[in-house]
């Protein structure tokens, strides 16, 4: 008898005591494959609903018939040349769903015991093997905890087993089902941790987002998307929003998600211009242990994290080309596999995107898939730039003194009148988020309660008498809006040249034009200049 009871009661206490799945697993088999006349020790596990590992997903027949048993670990040692060179730690080979032993076991969830293979043809699909490998014996237990089936543990031994190794054997493999068990729950709490960590992080940057504003405004151009907002959040549409830089994209996906059916569930937010190409599959699906360098443990990725609620994919269009069928694939399916792990998860995330570039533009040139673009755009959105809606001028100026106030710890301050028609002249290039930045620097800077408002001379139309033509009895000329985007980036171009591209500092082109370095990088990108 090679599997003596002392033996495998060390090798028990040793699997016992392993939190993880994967280093158990390989305890289980390597531990019985140590041991003098074991051959080849197997185990197969039950693969939850929808849960497909790669070679599972090969399977020849319809997917309704994937055998529920799948080979998870294995470990031996082959004796002569011919099969010395045979690799029999794989698990994704002929053997992968077993045979009808492994599924009678399965069935029947009671143990089998093959004392002499050679008397028993339907215990091998491999006779000639059995011979080379001198394989004498055949056991195979199932592992079961508290009534459950988890999956099949066998051994084949090049000595003779009998009832009494048997008995041994179902007590190792009584202890293997617990620590299987035991892994998995450790698995899931630690799961479970990162999930309350990652989600508690979100819930604070949404309970900040909640109280820096919401949308406000009262014109008509701003009425239409407070409709569709109305329309669409019941559902659970894919929504892109579409908008200018500084419009106020986001605040629309919050309040789609936060009148919604999910808004009980986390709403997560995601760049797509801020993740590394090579972390892409890692920060959306997730990742195992060493994995890659510097993956020294599980995580979770964003659409785990939004599971049953949102996921907001802000600069979608920035997405490169190579990674967006990976994104395709998961908002068709539901499904994808954490980076080093071949287990399908199955998730229920609700999608909003935005973009502020003509993703159209990008379809024609190729640099955006028209599948994806399809997927993404079932309900559109799109956010009126805040020239388009100057009457709500007013009301969100006061709405931003009033926080910047209560932020910087300032009172008594108040907008004139002359001030809020200086703001409706102004061309808003970098939109509602400029309007804030102006009026925060501008009580920043308050003095004796006086408010002062610094927005560029040479952005403004006339406004007063003070601006008028002069004397001169000659009518003014009126320029088209084309003539005039095109000497505004002309001026911008002879003042980078000058300043010899630089934005910032003294004598650098903010500078020389007169306005803010950040209203200078807004309407750089919007005219296309470098």
């Amino acid at each position: 008898m090679t599997l003596k009871p002392e033996v495998l009661g060390a090798v028990a206490r040793a699997v016992s005591q392993e939190r993880s799945l994967d280093v158990a697993l390989k305890l289980i088999v390597e531990g019985l494959a140590q041991r003098g006349g074991v051959a080849l020790a197997r185990l197969w596990l039950r693969r939850s609903p929808g849960e497909l590992c790669e070679r599972c997903r090969e399977y020849p027949g319809p997917p309704a018939k994937i055998p529920r048993l799948h080979l998870i670990a294995s470990a031996g040692r082959p004796i002569n040349s011919a099969h010395r060179t045979e690799d029999w730690s794989r698990t994704d080979g002929e053997f992968h769903w077993g045979g009808s032993k492994i599924a009678q076991i399965d069935s029947d969830a009671t143990p089998i015991l093959i004392e002499s293979l050679r008397d028993d043809h339907e215990a091998t699909q491999r006779p000639d093997w059995v011979r080379s490998q001198r394989l004498r014996s055949f056991a195979g237990m199932p592992l079961l905890f508290r009534g459950e089936l988890l999956g099949v543990l066998t051994v084949l031994t090049r000595s003779s087993l009998d009832s009494v190794a048997l008995v041994w054997l179902g007590a190792y493999a009584d202890t293997a089902a617990v620590a299987i068990a035991n892994a998995r729950a450790f698995d899931e709490i630690d799961k479970l941790r990162q999930r309350l960590e990652l989600e508690n992080a979100f819930l604070q940057e949404e309970v900040k987002a909640a109280s820096d504003g919401s949308i406000l405004g009262k014109s008509p151009a701003i009425r239409r998307v407070l409709d569709q907002i109305e329309t669409v959040a019941p559902t659970d549409a894919t929504v892109l929003i579409l908008g200018e830089t500084g419009v106020g994209k986001e605040l629309v996906a919050r309040a789609i998600h936060a009148t919604g059916s999910r808004r009980g569930r986390p709403l997560v937010k995601t760049n797509c211009t801020a993740i590394p190409r090579e972390l892409f599959e890692s920060e959306f699906f997730g990742h195992s242990k060493g994995a890659f360098s510097g993956a020294v443990a599980d995580r979770i990725g964003r659409f785990q994290l939004a599971d049953g609620g949102t996921l907001f994919l802000d600069e979608i269009a920035d997405l490169p080309l190579d990674l967006q069928p990976k994104l395709l694939r998961v908002l068709q399916d539901g499904e994808f596999e954490p980076v080093g792990n071949s287990r399908t998860h199955r998730v229920d995330v609700r999608i909003i995107a935005a973009t502020n570039r003509d993703i159209k533009s990008l379809l024609r040139a190729g640099r955006f898939r028209e599948d994806l673009y399809y997927r993404l755009t079932v309900y559109p959105i799109e956010v009126p730039p805040l020239r388009d809606r100057k009457d709500d001028l007013p009301i969100l100026a006061r709405h931003f003194l009033e926080v910047a106030c209560k932020r910087f710890n300032r009172s008594g301050l108040q907008l004139t009148a002359d001030q809020l028609r200086q703001l409706q002249n102004y061309d808003w290039l970098g939109n509602v988020r400029e309007l804030q930045n102006v009026v925060e620097h501008a009580v920043i800077t308050s003095r004796l309660g006086s408010l002062r408002l610094e927005i560029p001379a040479d952005e403004q139309e006339p406004s007063g008498p003070a601006n008028a033509v002069s004397a001169s009895s000659e009518e003014p000329q009126v320029v088209q809006d084309k003539e005039m985007t095109r000497r505004v980036r002309d001026n911008m171009a002879v003042a980078l040249k000058r300043s010899g591209g630089r934005i910032y500092g003294p004598g650098g082109a903010a500078d020389l034009l007169g306005i803010r370095p950040s209203t200078l990088g807004t309407r750089i990108k919007k005219l296309g200049l470098k």
